[in-house]
Parts: C-alpha cells; sequence; structure tokens
C-alpha cells in the first residue's frame, strides 16, 4: 500500500521538493450528510430498544436471552448475504430495505406479547439492522476521498456512536415512565423517517467490477487479517458490556455505570485521532498498538476489587479498541476496488458482531470454573494469539 504524504501540523500537504500539494477535497458533502441521517436513524432505532426488547421478553415471561440470541443471528446472518444484494440491487434498494425492517416491526412488537411473536419481530429488525450497516457502510466509504479516508470513518463512527451512548439508557429510563409501547414505536419511527433521505443517495458504485464475496475476502490475506484483528479486539468489548455490570461487586454498582460510559467514549475519542494519524502517516501502524492496549486493558480490568483499576483499564480497552476499529476498516478499505467495499464491510461488521458474540459465551463458560478476576486475565492473553497476523500485517 503506497504510504500518503506527511502532513504538517498546520495540516498542509508537502510533496517531495518541498512545494505545497493541491489542497485536499472536502470531507463532508450533502450526500455524505445526507448518509449519516441514515446513520443516525438506523442507530437510534437499534440502540434506543438494544436493553427494552429483552427486558419486555422478560416481563412477557419469555427469555430475554432469546430475544437479543435472535436479533445477533439475524444481524450475522444477514451480513454474510447483503454484499451480494448490494451488487445486484444497488446501495439505495438495500438501504431502504434494512431501514423498514428494521423499523416496521418495532411499530408492531408490542401488538402481542408471546416469544414467538419477539423472536420473529427481532429477527426482522436483525436483518434490518445487517443490511444497514453493510450497505450503509459501503456507501459511506464510497462518499469518503480515498485521501481522508481514515478521518472521515472516524467521524462516521462519532455519528453511529453517540445515538448508542444516549439509546441504551434512554430506552430503559423511558420505559419506566411512558411504557413499552411509546418507546417501541419511538424506534420504529426513527428508522422509518430516515428513509426519506435514501433517494438522495447513490444507487450504486461509481467503479466497475463485481464484488468477490466474502469467502474470496477471507481467502485475501490482506483483508483476513486486519479481521482477525479486529475481530479479537471485538471479543473483549462483549464480555465487558456483558459481565461488568455482574463481576464488579455490589457495593460498586454505580462504578460500572461510569465504566460501562467511559469505555464508548474512549473508543469513539480513539477512532477520531486513528483516523487523522493514518491519513497523514499509515493505518497500519495503528494495529498493533490498538491490539496491544486492548489485552493491556482487560488485563488491568481483572482487578475487579479495586475502583481504580476498573476504570483505568476500561479506558484503556477502550482506547485501544476504537484505533483497532478505525486501522482495520480503514486498511481494508485502501486494499480492495470500490466494487469490494461491499466484502469489506460484511466482513468487518461480522468481525464485530461476532467476536462480541462469541466472547460472551465462551468467557461466560470460563469464568463459571475460574471466576471472573481469572477469567478477564485469561482473555487478555488469548487476545495476544491476533499479534502473529497484527505483525505479519505490518
Amino acid at each position: 500500500m503506497t504510504k500518503p504524504p506527511s502532513y504538517s501540523s498546520a495540516d498542509t500537504a508537502r510533496l517531495p521538493d518541498g512545494s505545497p500539494a493541491p489542497a485536499l477535497p472536502p470531507l463532508v458533502t450533502r450526500q455524505l450528510l445526507l448518509r449519516f441521517l441514515t446513520v443516525i436513524g438506523a442507530s437510534a432505532s437499534f440502540f434506543l430498544l438494544l436493553s427494552v426488547v429483552p427486558l419486555y421478553a422478560q416481563r412477557s415471561g419469555g427469555s430475554p436471552g432469546l430475544a437479543t440470541g435472535a436479533l445477533m443471528l439475524a444481524t450475522v446472518g444477514g451480513e454474510l448475504a447483503t454484499p451480494r444484494l448490494v451488487a445486484r440491487y444497488g446501495y439505495r434498494v438495500a438501504l431502504a430495505a434494512g431501514l423498514g425492517l428494521l423499523g416496521a416491526p418495532a411499530l408492531v412488537l408490542t401488538a402481542a406479547d408471546g416469544m414467538a411473536w419477539i423472536v420473529a419481530m427481532c429477527l426482522l429488525r436483525g436483518l434490518g439492522f445487517a443490511l444497514t450497516v453493510v450497505a450503509g457502510g459501503a456507501l459511506t466509504a464510497s462518499l469518503i476521498p480515498a485521501e481522508r479516508r481514515g478521518e472521515g470513518l472516524a467521524l462516521a463512527g462519532i455519528v453511529s456512536g453517540v445515538p448508542s451512548l444516549v439509546g441504551l439508557p434512554l430506552g430503559v429510563w423511558l420505559v419506566s415512565h411512558v411504557g413499552f409501547t411509546p418507546v417501541c414505536v419511538a424506534g420504529g419511527v426513527a428508522a422509518l423517517a430516515a428513509v426519506v433521505v435514501v433517494p438522495g443517495l447513490p444507487g450504486r458504485e461509481r467503479s466497475t467490477g463485481r464484488d468477490a464475496g466474502i469467502v474470496a475476502g477471507l481467502r485475501n490475506g490482506a483483508l483476513a487479517r486486519p479481521t482477525a484483528v479486529f475481530a479479537t479486539t471485538a471479543i473483549g468489548a462483549g464480555i465487558i458490556v456483558t459481565f461488568l455490570p455482574v463481576a464488579v461487586p455490589a457495593s460498586l454498582s454505580g462504578l460500572v455505570a461510569v465504566a460501562l460510559f467511559a469505555q464508548p467514549a474512549m473508543a469513539t475519542v480513539a477512532r477520531w485521532f486513528a483516523g487523522r494519524y493514518g491519513d497523514r502517516h499509515d493505518p497500519a501502524r495503528l494495529v498493533l498498538p490498538g491490539l496491544l492496549a486492548s489485552s493491556a486493558g482487560l488485563l488491568v480490568t481483572s482487578v475487579t476489587s479495586s475502583p481504580m483499576a476498573v476504570l483505568a483499564g476500561v479506558a484503556l480497552f477502550g482506547a485501544g479498541f476504537g484505533v483497532a476499529q478505525n486501522a482495520t476498516l480503514t486498511l481494508m478499505y485502501a486494499r480492495v476496488p470500490e466494487s469490494g467495499y461491499g466484502t469489506v464491510s460484511a466482513l468487518w461488521n461480522v468481525a464485530y458482531d461476532g467476536g462480541m458474540g462469541l466472547g460472551a459465551v465462551g468467557f461466560g463458560a470460563a469464568a463459571a470454573h475460574t471466576g471472573y478476576p481469572a477469567a478477564f486475565a485469561l482473555t487478555a492473553g488469548v487476545m495476544l494469539v491476533a499479534l502473529v497476523p497484527a505483525w505479519r500485517d505490518r
């Protein structure tokens, strides 16, 4: 991969002879702003109900885990299939369908309270979310100038991250004050309202060529190595979100809320700095540090009896995770033509969701035998297996 030119502190590029390089293309365009509106709609709908639907299932006498499991199963399955759908029907159709499948079931979710109905709605919403993140992710990459890809992807991460920071606690709070139906309707409207701006987005990629698909992408070491590293860091993210509330002593329950806010907040900030650094130097330099910081963060978090250790650990993990998020995604997009953006988006999102799910399941089994502190430390060590692809990718 060709290394981009270095930039001065004033963000002015210089050619090898010292003369000023041409000005950078604008980052935020009208179409990218429209795309951000669909990001906000999809993320707000998804995260507003992410904790609400399992709670509704529990109140209805069903299984909260089954509701979340159905949602994530459909999401991963949909992510695997979406590149082919995008190649056949284009960005607009796939994105509009995803927003519709994410929003419409939310409107009617509380029309019945049987577990079969709830699971069916979760399956539809998971498929819809998969369409929005994979088709939308490829579309976002196509709207960002290659010279500013890292910075643009970091900005997109911030736009999608804010609704998750707000939506998760807001959904649960609203349920206790207004009930399930208004919250579910709000989640449905958030996604469906975003469909209005989809016609203003490009229909297909501007370049020619055929998307290679998921299997071919995994056979390509240039894509498989960053995917493996990111999936490994995502394992830690799934563990922190799922098990930190139960691993920390009950006397420190207030600490958990702060820690669960600090982790995504640090990840968001780190993504932004990683994007700017990667555009000016080389994102490949950041993959290994991101992995090491993530592993070290989990190791520090293993001291669950210490408030300082928990806060420092999740903050360090969040920083490493944010760096790994941006660096791996930027590298993967840089290594394919635009016709391969769908494959990159699918691989990266499957690594994200699959890694989080695998982390939650595996950690739970390990902690049952070792206890939570030892399981955190053990996972930190296991994550270092990804040093092999991270080092080779340098």
